[in-house]
């Protein structure tokens, strides 16, 4: 196929060609004329899948041939590798392993690290070991290093890469991945010097990035009838700048600094890489001006000598739409608009770029139009229905059973999948409102059965939710083996539901890679030691997030979503780049715990500017299409965002090019991007609605409420409205799915320890100290909340209020006693079908007779003035009191009614009794009342509250926010 060369034999491809089309057609004219078993005899070697998969189908496409042998970097065997070595470890196994040595490390030495970064240090000690293995870089190179200036930090070091060395040294039983694959090219290498082979080898696609696939690309490069063909080669590029590309530490992050080394490498100068085929780049002119813009810092002196020599901007500029977007969410929707109008034409259209969340706001933007792309990354197996499944079940394992972990996997689609499932579904929906109307905060299997009990729920339901939800937390450490057993078949368990059988689990695709995990982690526990809960769900949701979901059946033909990676291998007529901003394309290099840049540099490393260079690669190859989308948002997440470098080099060389048109073409490619954000910004345009104006409904008189307690009447001369939404229609605030110790709860519970000790004492008033009433306050606490915490936090608060309150209590018990707890009232106001109800705290009897009310508040009581017009409760409880309106209690005067304080300090508050004597309270509060049975009197919304920012349950209904207090009340007629 190839004729002799005097040098290693380098092909390459330009920039916006289509590189895996060009390859074929390369490999056609080469064979023309020849008979068909030559290119059958042809040994093609790809850096990827999706390569090898595009290859074939364009030889499928025709015209009909015998197909050359293609097959991958990774799996050498096709060339003659030696097969002598046994499999590689499991990446998996080394990281499980490496986990348990670290671990160990942290006991004997707590301070070299966090516990909690485990995980984290045993991933990046793999990937050093991988790299290292991979560059061919010994542990005496590492040693070797000049660390004068950082011995602090070397010296901590150091304890971890001691850990990586005992890898780096094995044999060829237990060689990584990284490892086998460098003594399988070498051998390779070995074997090829003695019997180099007689048909045509062609590595393709790749750029050297790695230690172990350059020294295979020299190889093949030098074989008789071996040949390497390049992706992006800038053809463009001058002499002189190839030459200042040989210093990694300054050139690491330019697209085309693998190749100039792998020249360096041959022995080969520019001139001598060779055109693979007659293709031509879309826009020659194109390249040429991205060439310039791209060139090394050291050189972009070049911009004024070249610049002024650069022709064709206009064409070069034509194709190109720059879209610079107020906001991410602008920016997803001018994309997705494009992508319509590419589907709408027949035009095939690929958004490339590294950011996930951009490709999610497309792919929902476009979800409108029901156009699916075809994304390539697809779905993140932990973000799948098994995977969140999965991540839900291990997290049974380390904390106690709550009501919203509980109705999470009840609720999952993958639960209860076998025979019965509407039922489940009936029955989960039962249990919610129980557990939000009735508790627990930590349900357990009593409390299941007592639920099954009140709503007649089948037994065997409840028995397989308590079987498999109940007593799952785990406080100490186990085998991580028995773990995922523990895992496997719970989840199983809750997939087949409570008839039984095998359940959903597993099906589909996404079942299937999830269950290639769990079985993977399963053959690997051994090797993972013991580990709690925790952290064995972190490492659950961490392999998970390793996997992918896709559906290739479903997508838009057409519409595509690429990583760069993908972009090397695909063609497509329109491509768009976007989230063309710094941290994102180029995304920021990741801390590296062991080696600083110089380091990595000296001992023979990747530098951290690899990843930068290789996206760059990128960049200069996508943006050679024939159309080309160049997009980023100014701003995110409320700050500034800053341009790519590689967009901001390419707009200030324009800028900097007047005379050749170049600041008109950057504003032309605006000009067409703005068009686009235009479009965007109308399909976002809602139809502007008039405020909701502040309600004030008037309900019919039949339907207004004939009772209220004492505590809401504060309600109605507040926020009338809140009445009209509970009482007239019916609507009630959903409780909380899990209960917390709030201010409610505390009150209540503060509200029981009192009455209990103050029950106790009027017996005995021994039992009148501060050690009773806090050993009590103990002993309730225990019992009535189910949070440490907050038992500790509200017994400190008890104690600090305690001497206050004793000393009080017993001034109160000088000439009065206790004579009723939480007494109820009822009283019809006369003239009014309206009666009044409640409950009072405490009731006291002085000698002479006269009552004494009093009511405990855990929060700050009202002061006197606000008591005289709005908190009424106290006055409203004293003309009851003489009214009377207490069951099993005679009319009385009242002596005086106080609320008690128990909040952060003591205090208390009476009544202004005085001021506010019962009988004037009593005929107000019949006015007030029958105000309301007045048809012009309506309900108005936040009529007198306390405060702006006091929140109502009703203010979403009544539409507060489009309103405010200085509205107008607009009365409503209700029928």
């Amino acid at each position: 196929m190839f004729d002799p060369c005097p040098h290693p034999r380098v092909f390459a491809l330009p920039p916006g060609v289509d590189f895996p089309r060009a390859l074929v057609q390369g490999l056609h004219q080469r064979v023309a004329g020849q008979p068909p078993h030559v290119l059958a005899g042809v040994q093609l070697v790809v850096n990827t899948h999706r390569m090898e998969r595009r290859i074939r189908a364009l030889f499928d496409a025709g015209p009909a041939a015998l197909l050359p042998r293609v097959s991958l970097v990774t799996d050498l065997t096709a060339l003659g590798a030696a097969t002598h070595l046994p499999p590689a470890v499991p990446p998996l196994r080394r990281r499980l392993e490496l986990v348990q040595l670290i671990t160990r490390l942290l006991d004997q030495q707590p301070d070299l690290a966090a516990r909690a970064s485990i995980f984290d240090l045993s991933d990046s000690l793999a990937a050093l070991i991988d790299e290292m293995q991979g560059e061919g870089v010994t542990p005496a190179a590492i040693h070797a290093l000049d660390v004068s200036d950082q011995s602090g930090h070397w010296a901590r070091a150091q304890q971890f890469i001691a850990i990586a060395e005992r890898y780096l040294r094995s044999g060829d039983d237990e060689l990584d991945v990284q490892a086998r694959q460098r003594r399988v090219v070498e051998a390779l290498i070995a074997e090829w010097a003695q019997h180099p082979p007689e048909h045509p080898v062609i590595l393709a696609g790749s750029t050297g990035s790695r230690g172990t696939t350059m020294l295979l690309m020299e190889a093949v490069a030098r074989l008789p009838q071996g040949a390497v063909i390049l992706p992006g080669f800038d053809f463009d590029q001058p002499g002189r700048v190839w030459d200042g590309l040989e210093d990694a530490l300054t050139a690491e992050d330019h697209p085309q600094f693998r190749f100039a080394r792998l020249m360096a490498r041959l022995g080969l100068t520019p001139d001598q890489i060779a055109p693979w085929s007659d293709d031509v780049a879309p826009c020659p002119s194109r390249n040429r001006l991205v060439s310039l813009a791209l060139r090394p810092a050291p050189v972009t002196d070049a911009w004024m000598s070249e610049g002024p020599q650069l022709k064709g901007i206009d064409t070069a500029t034509r194709d190109i739409t720059l879209i610079e977007a107020a906001s991410p969410r602008d920016e997803a929707l001018a994309i997705a608009l494009r992508l319509r109008q590419a589907a709408e034409d027949g035009q095939s259209a690929a958004l490339i770029t590294p950011d996930r969340m951009l490709t999610r706001q497309v792919s929902a933007a476009l979800d409108r139009w029901n156009i699916l792309p075809d994304d390539s990354a697809g779905l993140p197996l932990h973000l799948s229905p098994p995977g969140r499944f999965l991540r839900h079940v291990a997290g049974l394992f380390s904390s106690r059973l709550d009501g919203e972990a509980l109705l999470t996997l009840l609720k999952h689609p993958l639960c209860h999948t076998g025979a019965g499932r509407n039922e489940h579904l009936l029955h989960t929906r039962d249990l919610e409102l129980d557990l939000r109307r009735n508790g627990p905060p930590f349900p357990g299997a009593e409390d299941l059965a007592a639920f099954a009990t009140r709503r007649e729920v089948p037994e065997d339901w409840t028995n397989w939710v308590a079987r498999c939800f109940c007593d799952q937390h785990v406080t100490g450490a186990l085998p991580l083996s028995d773990w995922v057993d523990r895992l496997r078949q719970l989840a199983e368990a809750l997939s087949a539901g409570a008839e039984g059988g095998s359940g959903n689990l597993w099906e589909q695709k996404a079942g299937q890679e999830a269950l290639a995990i769990v079985t993977a982690l399963a053959n690997e526990a051994p090797h993972g030691g013991e580990m709690d809960a925790r952290d064995f769900a972190d490492l659950l949701g961490g392999l998970l997030s390793t996997g992918e979901v896709r559906d290739r059946d479903a997508p838009y033909p057409g519409i595509m979503i690429w990583g760069t990676l993908e972009a090397r291998v695909m063609g497509a007529d329109l491509l768009i780049l976007g989230g063309l901003n710094e941290g994102s394309w180029p995304e920021a290099p990741a801390p590296d715990p062991w080696l600083n840049r110089r380091m990595r540099h000296d001992a023979g490393l990747l530098l951290p500017e690899r990843r930068i260079g290789l996206s760059a690669h990128d960049f200069q190859q996508a943006i050679g299409a024939p159309e080309v989308w160049l997009t980023r948002a100014k701003r995110s997440d409320d700050a500034e965002t800053v341009p790519s470098r590689w967009l901001n080099r390419l707009t200030n060389l324009l800028q900097g090019l007047p005379d050749q048109g170049g600041a008109v073409a950057l504003s032309e490619m605006r000009a067409r991007g703005h068009r686009w954000l235009s479009m965007a910004e109308a399909l976002e345009e809602a139809q502007r609605s008039a405020p909701a104006p502040r309600p004030s409904p008037r309900p019919p008189l039949a339907a207004r409420p004939r009772q209220l307690s004492v505590t809401e009447i504060k309600k109605l001369i507040r926020d009338p409205y809140a009445i009209y939404a509970r009482h007239v229609l019916r609507l009630k605030p959903l409780d909380p799915l899990v209960q917390a110790p709030d201010a409610l709860l505390r009150g209540i519970v503060i509200h029981e320890i009192l009455e209990s000790f103050v029950r106790d004492s009027v017996l005995d008033m021994a039992l009148l100290n501060r050690d009773t009433f806090l050993k009590r306050a103990a002993t309730m606490l225990e019992e009535l909340v189910a949070w440490p915490t907050a038992r500790a936090l509200w017994l400190a608060r008890l104690d600090r209020v305690a001497d206050a309150f004793l000393l009080f209590e017993e001034a109160r018990r000088a000439d009065a006693g206790p004579i009723a707890f939480e007494a109820r009232m009822r009283k019809q106001l006369d003239g009014l079908d309206f009666t009044l109800t409640g409950r009072a705290d405490r009731i006291d009897r002085t000698e002479r007779g006269a009552l004494c009310l009093y009511d405990y508040k855990t929060g700050a009581p009202p002061s006197e003035k606000q008591q005289a017009k709005f908190d009424r409760q106290l006055l409203i409880e004293a003309a009851l009191a003489e009214e009377g309106g207490f069951e099993g209690i005679d009319p009385a005067p009242v002596a005086r009614a106080v609320f008690i304080g128990m909040g952060g300090s003591y205090k208390e508050v009476p009544a202004p009794l005085d001021a506010e004597p019962p009988a004037r309270v009593w005929a107000e509060l019949h006015q007030l009342i029958g105000a309301y049975f007045e048809p012009d009197q309506g309900f108005t919304s936040r009529r007198m509250l306390h405060k702006d920012s006091d929140a109502g349950d009703y203010d979403h209904l009544a539409r507060f926010g489009e309103w405010d207090r200085s509205a107008t009340p607009v009365p409503e007629d209700l029928t």
